[in-house]
């Protein structure tokens, strides 16, 4: 006689208890807490959407990019609203048209989708458009309005909704597209890249807060004073680079420089002034608006703007206050030495070998050779040697030694080869 061990169902409440308790674990997983915490991308991101420009974050699938909308979205209380742009068809985001009773008299209207409709009823929000490589040609196409203009259809995205989108590098996104031009050019490119300390922290319980950068309402004029002379005074000197649209297909798919970037780069340095972010964030901001090279460039020459006057400084070269860098001390030795031979006098010659002698004992000596060289080279033949030429001789001779040194060497290894 065989035997069979019968296949018994769990009673229900059994069953809800066990979910109940995996819920339970699942919330205490979920939650975490926030800490006021340096961080440097998110400081970029922040302010670009303090000043509402829309936001590209590119990242290795994986490194957080969606996390990081999210709790910024919880942070700043706005209701997140995703679109995974790759799955839309063009219409989803140019509208669907609707064929009324009088179409020849009213024409057809273009009707948004569900979730435009929603940020309009908000009148605030967070629009996530993500996959955004994976996105076809003709759905990018279709969202140059939505980024720009923020209209979807016959529908205008109000003041308070924010434009971020996320997108994979073309070699690690399933199917991706290069991004077009005109699509590229609209957006504020930021490399996202994971800190190894903010991951382990953060899967402890604590993650970095999110919150919008604290404007100096009494530095607003300033600010902007203050990034139109850096931007209009920077393209005053490189009008080459007032457009530039790169070669390579690649490069036109992130930052590169064109009056709207510019536009774009001036919003943010106004906002990074009136805000007192650190040059680390503004660099990202530039960087990822106008390209690396355009960028950098230009944040050399923010380095110049806050360079103290050579007039002020032949004024009082005894008290006169030097960058600490090499680099910017060289160029404001260099300003002296130009002002000079633009106006040669005695007095201020002698004020320039003062500012030397002062330059060599708070720095750097061998960083007032060539300047020393230089106005050593403006004296005119009624004029006296003054004493501070005696201070300096002995560093300009041992660099000439130096280099004298220097030649030799390279000279005798070229004979040995």
């Amino acid at each position: 006689m065989s035997s069979y061990t019968p296949f018994v169902v769990p009673d229900t409440p059994s069953q809800t208890s066990q979910l109940d308790v995996a819920a339970d674990l699942l919330a205490l997983l979920r939650d975490a807490t926030t800490e006021p915490r340096a961080d440097t991308q998110l400081e970029a991101l922040t302010l670009a959407v303090a000043a509402d420009l829309p936001v590209l974050l590119w990242g290795e699938p994986g490194i957080g990019k969606t996390a990081a909308l999210t709790q910024l979205a919880s942070a700043l209380e706005l209701p997140l609203t995703t679109v995974i742009a790759s799955v839309h068809e063009p219409s989803d985001f140019s509208g669907l048209p609707v064929v009324g009773d009088d179409p020849a008299g009213q024409g057809v209207p273009m009707a948004p989708p569900d979730w435009a409709v929603r940020l309009v009823r908000a009148g605030r929000g967070l629009l996530f458009l993500d996959e955004l490589s994976t996105a076809p040609p003709a759905v990018q196409a279709a969202l140059l309005r939505v980024v720009l203009e923020r209209r979807i259809g016959a529908l205008r995205l109000p003041p308070g909704v924010r434009i971020v989108a996320a997108a994979n590098p073309r070699s690690s996104a399933a199917d991706g597209w290069e991004l077009s031009p005109p699509l590229a050019n609209r957006f504020v490119h930021l490399q996202w890249t994971h800190d190894h300390d903010v991951v382990v922290r953060g899967l402890g319980g604590t993650w970095p807060r999110a919150a919008l950068p604290r404007l100096d309402a009494e530095k607003l004029p300033e600010a902007v004073d203050f990034a139109r002379r850096a931007v209009c005074g920077f393209l005053t000197a490189r009008p080459a680079l007032v457009h530039r649209l790169p070669s390579g297909e690649t490069r036109r798919g992130g930052a590169w420089p064109s009056p709207r970037s510019w536009e774009m780069t001036l919003r943010l340095i106004a906002f990074a002034t009136a805000a007192g972010s650190s040059r680390e964030v503004l660099s990202l901001l530039v960087r990822g608006t106008v390209g690396d090279g355009p960028g950098l460039e230009l944040l050399a020459s923010l380095d110049r703007m806050d360079l103290p006057d050579p007039e002020a400084l032949l004024a009082d070269p005894a008290g006169a206050v030097l960058p600490e860098r090499g680099d910017l001390r060289q160029a404001v030795l260099d300003g002296v030495v130009d002002a000079i031979r633009k106006r040669p006098e005695r007095a201020r010659w002698d004020a320039a070998w003062t500012l030397l002698v002062r330059a060599m004992e708070t720095g750097a000596p061998d960083v007032v050779v060539v300047p020393a060289t230089t106005l050593a080279s403006l004296r005119r033949e009624d004029w006296d040697v003054p004493e501070a030429i005696e201070r300096l001789a002995g560093v300009v001779s041992l660099s000439r030694r130096a280099d004298e040194a220097v030649r030799r060497s390279a000279v005798a290894a070229g004979a040995r080869r």
